[in-house]
């Protein structure tokens, strides 16, 4: 990994100067009786050369072992990375994931706002933000662990329906849509189920009444005939309920229904019944497997619209978008919930998985090579160490020159 060019500028200036002054310090010793004003010149170079030294040698020794040399207490960072690492976690989590650090620092911001003025005019945003956050999102969604990733959302799903009691719900459904009528096309259908299923076997009707009829009646043909005639009554009931809404029948049907939605709402055992069919559905592979595919279908459909956010929002989602931005912009009540809502989130988020977090630091940062994690801070901050080496040259010629000028002086 080459060293950026300021860095390497700054680099060559602190260690010219440190030759410059040596040689400088040789020149001056040499003229040093020729005039006294050399004197000061040595000094000046002496001291500043020292200063040099000693602060070119603790600037290497943060990073590597100054000439090759295993002095102790060098290469401090390579030799600590695990600790700082450890230490570096330890911060996060005393001083930035403390849930009061992160409730006083969310308070302070208005997410629902920049998200409400954003989604109400997405054009007037930075595109470049929108094109990193796209990246972002389709990186993030791709590194995640597929199999685990829809385990875990399987499990979530099946665990939220498992404490859904199911029963109650379909009972106060189906009561609120006998209510308003609605349950009408719904009778409608099974009639017109009922009598396909009758169309399409009267063969078997036929059959039956054959099977049970006795000698005589085969014998003379009335099977047949009696076969014929429950099919065309129990058709002709069947185009009559369709035909007819208050026939005997449907009242009949209406009837099982209410006292459907009683039972499923108040009776025990069918709650329980209920709960044991819901158990054994999501028991089912089927049923499991069409669950993670519910999970695959929204991770594709996220994909797509990450990769395309522009498009996205140019269609009825981004209509959508934006009215909700606009919403968001007018209602400040709303906003306040929202922004309650995220901090609330970050809060439990920091309590809940704060330790995680800096356990994933810790971690991450004992895994990176030593040699690569000592450039990147090299890199970083070596400028600024290098002007430590050149202050440290300018401070200790200061300084020889004033111990020589106080030694001459007395």
């Amino acid at each position: 990994m080459s060293a950026p060019p300021g860095l390497v500028r700054m680099r060559v200036i602190a260690t010219g100067m440190l030759v410059v002054m040596a040689a400088t310090f040789f020149v001056a010793g040499r003229l040093q009786d020729s005039a006294p004003a050399w004197g000061f010149v040595r000094a000046f170079a002496e001291a500043a050369m020292v200063g040099g030294l000693a602060d070119w040698f603790a600037v290497t020794a943060l990073f590597r072992h100054p000439l090759g040399l295993p002095i102790p207490h060098t290469a401090i960072i390579p030799r600590n990375k695990d600790r700082i690492g450890d230490q570096l976690a330890v911060f996060l989590r005393d001083y930035f994931l403390i849930p009061v650090v992160v409730a006083r620092r969310m308070r302070r911001m208005d997410v629902a706002g920049v998200a409400a003025r954003w989604l109400a005019n997405p054009s007037s945003g930075s595109k470049r933000v929108t094109r990193g956050a796209s990246r972002l999102v389709v990186e993030a969604l791709q590194a995640l662990d597929q199999e685990r990733l829809g385990g875990m959302v399987r499990g979530a799903m099946v665990e939220q329906i498992r404490r859904i009691d199911l029963a109650p719900l379909i009972g106060r459904a189906l009561e609120a849509a006998m209510a308003e009528n609605r349950h009408q096309p719904i009778i409608d259908g099974i009639v017109r189920w009922a009598a396909r299923v009758l169309d399409s076997n009267q063969q078997v009707v036929r059959n039956m009444v054959h099977e049970r009829a006795g000698s005589i009646l085969r014998w003379t043909g009335l099977d047949e005939t009696i076969a014929n005639k429950i099919i065309d009554g129990l058709d002709k009931m069947l185009v009559d309920m369709a035909e007819q809404p208050d026939h005997p029948l449907r009242a009949k049907v209406e009837e099982g229904l209410a006292t459907l939605a009683r039972d499923l709402q108040h009776k025990p055992e069918m709650r329980e019944r209920v709960e044991a069919l819901k158990l054994a559905l999501l028991e089912n592979p089927a049923m499991q497997n069409w669950i993670n595919g519910l999970w695959e279908q929204a991770r594709q459909a996220m994909l797509r619209a990450a990769r395309d956010p522009e498009r996205l929002l140019s269609g009825g989602m981004g209509d959508m978008l934006r009215q909700l931005g606009e919403t968001l912009e007018r209602d400040v009540r709303l906003r306040r919930t929202l922004n309650r809502y995220v901090r609330r989130v970050a809060v439990g988020t920091a309590a809940d998985y704060g330790d995680v977090i800096v356990g994933l630091v810790s971690e991450t940062v004992r895994g990176w090579d030593a040699q690569t994690i000592t450039q990147r801070l090299e890199h970083a901050v070596g400028k600024d160490l290098q002007f430590i080496r050149i202050n440290g040259t300018l401070v200790g010629g200061m300084v020889g020159l004033l111990i020589h000028t106080v030694d001459v002086a007395l």
